[in-house]
């Protein structure tokens, strides 16, 4: 989770928000620090049954080396070419990643950060190939087997938990239920008070 906080700089940040066609900078950051959250929180749920964590480990060998990590904004512009759509291809990512319930985690990210549900899921798309690729990246660099891998990415979202309390909380209940988008209700009073700690750091 810190190596993805890490690469939201504000240069980044400036980027994604015009990207969504001039998004307000502070929505924008809360809303991808919501974003990483409940990717890594989901696949956390993935990767906790063998099934799940052998298809992460294949998809992390095959498409996200990390390589799009090196030229992000460039290859997320269009700019720069890729030689493996997979790897940038982030609708595909979100729709193995979410399933049925990525409509319910944008509304729920919309309502944390204040940003519009259209832009919430333009900006999810764009960062699923980030969150993909960084954990390629170090799957590589440390060579890890499948149980590090699943270990890597639960022990992530737990000290996340610890640390951001409160988001973390509500995002696993969202990713535990049904998908039936009750929980989404319980943060619309919240507003930018819970995803608003990621600049106080």
């Amino acid at each position: 989770m810190d190596l993805l906080q890490s690469q939201l700089s504000e240069g980044m940040i400036d980027q994604l928000s015009q990207k969504l066609g001039g998004a307000d900078k502070q929505q924008t950051a809360a809303a991808a620090s919501g974003i990483f959250s409940t990717l890594m929180g989901a696949l956390s749920k993935n990767a906790s049954t063998d099934e799940g964590a052998s298809a992460l480990s294949n998809a992390l060998d095959r498409d996200h080396d990390g390589g799009v990590l090196d030229n992000f904004m460039d290859m997320l512009g269009g700019q720069a070419p890729t030689s493996n759509s997979r790897a940038m291809n982030g609708a595909g990512i979100l729709k193995h990643v979410l399933g049925g319930k990525q409509g319910g985690a944008i509304d729920m990210i919309s309502k944390m950060s204040g940003l519009g549900g259209d832009q919430t899921g333009n900006l999810m798309s764009m960062l699923a190939p980030m969150v993909l690729g960084t954990l390629g990246k170090a799957k590589k660099e440390q060579g890890m087997g499948l149980q590090d891998l699943t270990s890597f990415i639960t022990g992530s979202v737990n000290d996340h938990q610890k640390k951001g309390g409160d988001e973390m909380g509500i995002i696993g209940k969202f990713l535990d239920q049904d998908g039936d988008g009750s929980i989404v209700d319980d943060v619309a009073g919240m507003g930018m008070k819970i995803l608003g700690n990621f600049f106080k750091k």
